[in-house]
């Protein structure tokens, strides 16, 4: 019997503590850093530059790619990235025929904030017009925007049958877009 009672009285008293973490608690502000500010699309706009060494001929061989893309101005977000860009080299076998396979890899944006975003890429380039047109998406997985998916574009100028033909074709560079959704 006293058992009994002892519990009822402790249901009694939780009953009561939820019910001023309820009335108590809703009114008490909840401190800014608990709900993270929700940023929308992030865009920029900016360059990417590529160098090949040796330049790209006709004849596929070994070739140090350079890519070097900067973001002057990004606008959305949360507001607090402004600019970004990446770095990257890696050695591919390639040709001028073989420059629009499709390819997968990791591309880590640098931001001014100090921030990273790693994301998983993959793409695929056409000619069209003059341009070599390759649209790159991806998901970020690591560092600021993780889990969000991105669009860039990157027009670069297409090799002329010279350059292919001659020493190769050694660096081009086109305007780019970044979406981050």
């Amino acid at each position: 019997m006293k058992r009994t009672a002892v519990s009822g009285g402790g249901k009694r008293l939780r009953a009561v503590a939820l019910a001023a973490v309820v009335l108590f608690g809703a009114a008490a502000p909840v401190p800014a850093s608990a709900h993270p500010r929700h940023s929308g699309p992030l865009q920029c706009q900016g360059t990417e530059s590529v160098s090949y060494h040796p330049g790209v001929t006709l004849q596929a061989r070994p070739v140090h790619v350079t890519v070097d893309g900067r973001f002057a101005s990004c606008i959305g977000g949360d507001g607090a990235v402004k600019s970004g860009g990446y770095h990257e080299e890696f050695t591919l076998t390639t040709g001028c025929n073989t420059l629009l396979e499709g390819f997968r890899g990791r591309r880590t944006y640098v931001w001014n904030t100090g921030d990273v975003s790693t994301a998983e890429i993959s793409g695929s380039s056409t000619a069209a017009v003059g341009q070599v047109v390759t649209p790159v998406t991806g998901t970020v997985t690591h560092g600021r925007f993780h889990g969000r998916k991105l669009l860039q574009l990157i027009p670069l100028p297409q090799p002329s049958a010279l350059q292919c033909l001659g020493s190769g074709l050694t660096s081009a560079t086109g305007a780019t877009t970044l979406t981050i959704l």
